[in-house]
């Protein structure tokens, strides 16, 4: 059996009965009436108002997205403390560890909507700021 394009299988040799010419779908009754051009004007602008809808909504942040950010954001900053105090313990240079504390400090702050959450990221951060001021790097 062959298909071909839109107009479904063909057998070889034998129509089928109520296909029209054109090839396109029918179901073998009556045809129907062509809907009115406004019509499919009106179609065609719904899905782009509903792709701007999913934009809009992608766009909003949720304060469950913000503290998870939040806590991620301090979890990495104390991440950056814990290398830095094992190179200084370990008698290994601390420069890398150093420059990682210092770009963990300049990323963008997200505020923050629970006050004891914003109260520990402060003084992740104030550690993190006098690290680097006796580093000679603030």
């Amino acid at each position: 059996m062959k298909v071909n394009g839109p107009a479904g299988p063909a057998s070889p040799g034998a129509p089928r009965a109520g296909a029209r010419a054109s090839g396109g779908f029918s179901l073998g009754g009556p045809a129907a009436p062509a809907a009115p051009a406004p019509a499919a004007a009106s179609a065609a602008a719904a899905p782009v108002a509903g792709l701007s809808a999913l934009m809009a909504l992608q766009g909003v942040e949720s304060a469950t997205e913000r503290r998870r950010r939040a806590i991620r954001r301090g979890g990495g900053l104390l991440d950056r403390l814990d290398e830095l105090k094992l190179a200084l313990l370990g008698g290994l240079p601390a420069g890398a560890a150093l420059e990682g504390l210092q770009r963990a400090v300049g990323e963008s702050i997200d505020e923050v909507d629970d006050p004891r959450l914003r109260a520990v990221l402060q003084q992740i951060e104030l550690r993190a700021a006098v690290e680097l001021a006796k580093a000679g790097r603030a």
